[in-house]
């Protein structure tokens, strides 16, 4: 399965440092699992942390889920040592936090050097700094294994002393100029978390404006916000029903060369193609319950 084609509905942060919850996230449906070194790790834990994750990724299977380790950063006493541990593991990729610059993805990139070719970088655009830099940096995957973007909307608001309301609406111009960026570039993209748990309800309305954004999914705080952000983030029957049926229009005989046909009474060009196969194949992808 291609990076593009798999579900990224869901990402749930766990801190590598509880084995527990370790153990718990390779039953839980989330399509991503995230072992966290950084924020969620005391710094006298963080050397115990790296061990951590490393070895929950050699100890057992985490079925169809990727599993990534999110790195404290190179700026830190820990971040080279979190890299090298990284780059020698299984994770499927590094999450590495505060991009600023072209010139950091590069750093990070060269710091995996020797990694397995299949290793993604994934980065947390959470700085005010990229801000402006947005299409410099998704360049980047052009030329590294740059290849997802989580938007980090927790720091973001701290470095801009704005108020994270539920509407959040200080922060949404960034996220159209992020998902922009990212699909001028092929770069999947992540909502930041949502910090309530406990209301669903929320939670669901959070996700929701990240769907209308264009976001692939979100990352997640808690195993109950799994549920609804699957159901958020995955296309409806009707949705599916209608690409798969695009998808055999096209493959008829007689519509083969055309740019345009009519499907069930609706125009529907190469473009829609592209997207309905994207869609199937996400659909058909083995998500963490195949």
């Amino acid at each position: 399965m291609t990076s593009d084609a798999r579900p990224r509905r869901s990402a749930l942060y766990l801190p590598a440092s509880n084995p527990k919850a370790i153990a718990k996230a390779r039953t839980l449906p989330a399509d991503i699992v995230i072992l966290d070194l950084e924020d969620a790790v005391a710094p006298e834990a963080k050397d115990d942390a790296r061990k951590a994750a490393v070895a929950a990724l050699e100890s057992g299977s985490f079925g169809n889920r990727e599993v990534v380790i999110r790195a404290n950063g190179l700026d830190t006493e820990w971040g080279a040592r979190d890299l090298a541990a990284i780059a020698a593991s299984r994770a499927d990729a590094v999450l590495v936090p505060k991009v600023n610059s072209p010139e950091d993805i590069t750093r990070y990139h060269n710091a995996l050097a020797s990694a397995p070719e299949h290793m993604q970088l994934w980065a947390m655009i959470e700085t005010c700094a990229c801000i402006p830099q947005l299409d410099p940096i998704a360049a980047m995957a052009a030329s590294t294994r740059l290849s997802l973007w989580v938007m980090g909307t927790n720091d973001l608001a701290k470095e801009m002393r704005a108020k994270l309301t539920p509407d959040r609406t200080p922060f949404l111009p960034f996220f159209s100029m992020a998902v922009a960026a990212a699909r001028a570039h092929g770069i999947a993209i992540l909502d930041g978390v949502c910090n309530e748990f406990r209301d669903l309800d929320v939670f669901r309305a959070e996700a929701g404006q990240g769907l209308a954004f264009g976001f692939d999914g979100k990352s997640l705080i808690h195993p109950a916000q799994i549920d609804p952000c699957n159901e958020i983030f995955s296309p409806s029957d009707e949705e599916i029903a209608r690409a798969r049926a695009v998808i055999d229009a096209f493959s008829l005989s007689e519509n083969k060369g055309k740019g345009a046909i009519r499907v069930e009474g609706k125009m529907a060009e190469l473009l829609h193609l592209d997207e309905a196969k994207r869609l199937i194949a996400i659909t058909d992808g083995k998500g963490p319950n195949a």
